[in-house]
């Protein structure tokens, strides 16, 4: 049987996307490969909110990340921690051999601007890590504020996880002072899994060039070069860039305000549900994810039974909770190319679920 995946990633890949990545292959170096890279740059600046490259690696986000860590830290990196990916980017860090500590709070509180604020003032740290969406527990740190503390400290390369956010809601990296932005393919893009983005400054680009750990894969200046040329530096997956030109196709046709607000609507009609049924969002009050709701298993649900029902009956499929969450909390999607009536159908499936298992509304 088919299902329909509502986790937070990977997520359900149209019929559309699908179709169009099954092209004719081109060679990478070949002048169509070229005009198929050049021609994605504007829609990806517009998207990531900036006037910086923004270059293609065939990864996962993951490898971007730390291969960010190993062109830019030279001093210490400061690790802002508040849920499970963000807490990794520290053990990241320590096997790289890198200098490494931590502003760690639970998992569902944002980051606060006074702490980053406080422990940058130190002067110890050359380079920042921040998730913007923290996708374990849904929560979302206000990067604008945080943007404000990061221009406080214009020696200190900033690299911004907004995987499960970019192209859902505004992100604006120049604005916010962000040296290197990160994303991937297989959230709010609704694209297959096996690709990344991402969109170092000039800033980042100086660091990694008087540094000798980059390695190659993930060489800054490697991306850079070949961007020149309207290239990546090895082989990429030419697929999946077909599916990112269809979907920045289909962005722009929809336009980005419109866009932003459709997964604002699809998250409030998701939380609203929730709700309903008496269960409370697990991150703080206010800082709520705008492309998932992780809600604290309230009413004391069986997940599993919730989920196989969910998956047998209807043929979707939710989340029941990510690492030490797990059945503590479950995790619904509303990103990607979600629709007021696709929301809705499985809003009535889990409605009916729940029921069956004797639950009913408070």
């Amino acid at each position: 049987m088919s299902y329909k995946l509502f986790i937070p990633g990977p997520t359900a890949v149209s019929e559309k996307t699908l179709r169009t990545m099954v092209q004719p292959m081109i060679g990478h170096r070949s002048k169509d490969f070229i005009a198929l890279y050049r021609s994605l740059q504007p829609g990806l600046q517009k998207i990531f909110g900036t006037k910086d490259h923004v270059y293609l690696s065939t990864s996962s986000s993951w490898g971007i990340m730390e291969g960010s860590l190993r062109n830019v830290v030279q001093k210490k990196v400061l690790c802002c921690m508040n849920g499970a990916f963000s807490d990794k980017w520290l053990d990241v860090a320590n096997r790289c051999g890198l200098a490494a500590s931590a502003i760690q709070t639970n998992w569902g509180q944002p980051i606060e601007p006074g702490a980053l604020r406080s422990e940058l003032a130190t002067g110890v740290y050359d380079t920042v890590t921040i998730i913007h969406s923290e996708t374990s527990c849904g929560c979302m740190s206000d990067l604008p504020a945080l943007g404000i503390v990061l221009r406080e400290f214009p020696d200190v390369v900033s690299i911004v996880d907004t995987v499960s956010s970019c192209s859902a809601m505004p992100i604006d990296k120049d604005a916010n002072g962000i040296d290197i932005l990160i994303t991937g393919s297989q959230k709010a893009f609704a694209l297959p899994p096996g690709m990344a983005m991402l969109s170092p400054s000039v800033k980042a680009l100086d660091r990694a060039a008087k540094g000798n750990t980059r390695g190659y894969y993930f060489d800054l200046l490697e991306f850079q070069k070949n961007h020149e040329g309207g290239m990546t530096p090895s082989t990429p997956v030419i697929t999946l860039i077909y599916a990112l030109k269809s979907k920045l196709d289909d962005i722009q046709e929809e336009g980005l305000e419109a866009r932003f607000a459709r997964h604002a609507r699809l998250n409030k009609a998701v939380r609203a549900w929730g709700e309903s049924w008496g269960f409370s969002l697990f991150p703080r009050p206010g800082f709520g994810s705008v492309t998932l709701n992780c809600f604290a298993n309230t009413r004391s649900a069986d997940l599993v039974a919730l989920n196989k029902l969910l998956k047998d009956n209807h043929g979707f499929v939710i989340d029941g909770g990510y690492g030490k969450l797990k059945g503590k909390t479950f995790r619904i999607s509303n990103m990607g190319d979600e629709t007021d009536e696709t929301i809705s159908d499985l809003l009535q499936a889990l409605d009916t679920v729940l029921s069956k298992l004797g639950l009913g509304k408070p």
